[in-house]
């Protein structure tokens, strides 16, 4: 029984040695420099009002197809572009330098307010692509040294393995010592086996900036989403859910979360706790789906802003 207690020993000390690496590295990942701690102060007064309470120029009604609407109330620019159409109508009567300045001028306030949104979309898609690529670094580090264990417990299994079945063999005469070495040895190769099977490492991880949490639990404004973005994700109509829904139902159709699980809503959507290499790669994959998401608006911008142009 000596070999078996020896084999345990090895275990329980290569465990330990791992637990005490993984603080370490959980220590040097805890505090994020994916954000400057930026909170946003507003109020759903400062939300945009549905566009068809809206009035809307007939020249905007015409140029401007009704996404590329949205996306020009979304980021406030309804009423300049009412008042662009209107210098546009009149500029055929009257061609004059001061009607083409203030045309100018407000294509320039237009375009500001576009360059504006999509610098901020890449400021809210720069931080999540960083606690992406973050949580992705330390699900790494926890898969390797799972990885480097299962290889060391199986070299083990199969050296003692190999032992037990030398010893048995021929080696030890004595039939009793024999069975003893035997059952030792089956039992220790039994030991390595269920440490193999069970060798799901965990790692405290914490969030007290949570960016998920917002998503999950669509309050009514965000202190971690700019205002127009989060208008943007919460906006919905009669035939449409809202972005924000969608996102939620994919999460839930694609099995990364169980809405009706308390304990995963817990580990994702509050503070934290103790993650397992799959639930890592599980929420650096959320978060990248949230980024895709976002940064999509800038496709929308653009399609706004050529249309615009296109205005005569």
């Amino acid at each position: 029984m000596k070999l078996t207690t020896l084999i345990y020993c090895l275990i329980l000390f290569c465990a330990s040695c791992a637990s005490i690496k993984d603080v370490e590295i959980s220590k040097q990942l805890a505090a994020s420099k994916c954000n400057q701690q930026n909170l946003y102060s507003y109020s759903t007064a400062d939300f945009p009002k549905p566009l068809n309470e809206l009035y809307i120029h007939t020249k905007i009604q015409n140029s401007i197809s009704a996404p590329s609407l949205h996306i020009a109330n979304t980021i406030g620019i309804i009423d300049y572009l009412n008042a662009y159409a209107e210098l546009k109508t009149s500029q055929s009567s009257e061609e004059n330098i001061e009607n083409r300045l203030k045309i100018l001028e407000l294509k320039q306030a237009i375009d500001h307010q576009i360059n504006n949104a999509s610098l901020v979309i890449s400021a809210v898609s720069s931080e999540l692509d960083c606690e992406e690529e973050r949580v992705s670094q330390i699900a790494h580090y926890i898969s390797e040294k799972q990885g480097t264990q299962e290889s060391k417990l199986t070299i083990g299994a199969i050296v003692l393995g190999a032992t037990g079945a030398i010893l048995t063999g021929g080696v030890i005469k004595n039939d009793k010592a024999s069975n003893a070495v035997g059952i030792s040895t089956g039992i220790a190769e039994a030991g390595l086996g269920l440490t193999m099977l069970f060798n799901k490492r965990k790692i405290d991880f914490y969030h007290e900036r949570n960016i998920l949490q917002d998503i999950w639990e669509g309050p009514a404004v965000s202190k971690l989403f700019p205002s127009f973005i989060w208008y943007y994700l919460n906006s919905e109509d009669i035939n449409k859910n809202s972005l924000r829904k969608d996102i939620i139902d994919k999460w839930s159709q694609f099995g990364q979360i169980d809405e009706n699980s308390k304990d995963i809503a817990d580990l994702y959507f509050g503070k934290g706790g103790k993650y397992t290499v799959d639930d890592l790669e599980n929420r650096a994959d959320m978060y990248d789906q949230l980024e895709s998401q976002i940064y999509l608006l800038k496709q929308k911008l653009m399609t706004l802003a050529q249309e615009i142009d296109e205005i005569k």
